[in-house]
């Protein structure tokens, strides 16, 4: 979460030529209601699995870049998927940072507690093991600016 997924993943899409899909906005689209109306109703377990479905889908297009959710990687089988499909780039960003960029952030089911630092923080010793074995390319976003985040990106992907 905060990493710049989305911000960082339209400007990539823009210098790699090729369609953005953010899976969060199109699980809003194909289901009518916003995520945290679905982590209410349906809990993480029920977004998880449409996020993993969402994912499937999306992961048979061809000149697509999509940004995942930051709980995608969770599932052995989305990161199976995603590193079946295409070169899987992981924004590593400190909990510091995510804390400052997700602070006013109240679309954050996630985060809608005490200690949002805290839970960043459990999040990160769960996930970015997972995301630094899936990943292709591992980009330190704190103190960038998100174009030259992506700019690094698409040189490192034109150079493999």
């Amino acid at each position: 979460m905060g990493a710049g997924k989305t911000t960082i993943g339209k400007l990539l899409a823009d210098e790699l030529a090729l369609e953005f899909i953010d899976v969060d906005r199109e699980i809003e689209t194909r289901s009518g209601v916003d995520i945290p109306w679905i982590f209410d109703r349906e809990g993480e377990p029920g977004f998880r699995i449409r996020e993993s479905a969402a994912l499937a889908e999306l992961s048979l297009l061809d000149r697509v870049l999509i940004s995942t959710g930051g709980g995608a990687v969770l599932s052995i089988e989305n990161r199976q998927m995603m590193a079946a499909t295409g070169a899987v780039i992981y924004l590593h960003t400190s909990v510091d940072e995510q804390v400052r960029r997700t602070g006013r952030d109240r679309k954050r089911p996630l985060l809608q507690n005490d200690d949002p630092a805290r839970v960043l923080a459990e999040l990160m010793l769960i996930r970015e093991p997972l995301y630094r074995d899936v990943a292709d390319i591992i980009v330190d976003t704190d103190g960038r600016g998100p174009k030259a985040v992506a700019q690094d990106i698409a040189e490192q992907l034109r150079a493999r």
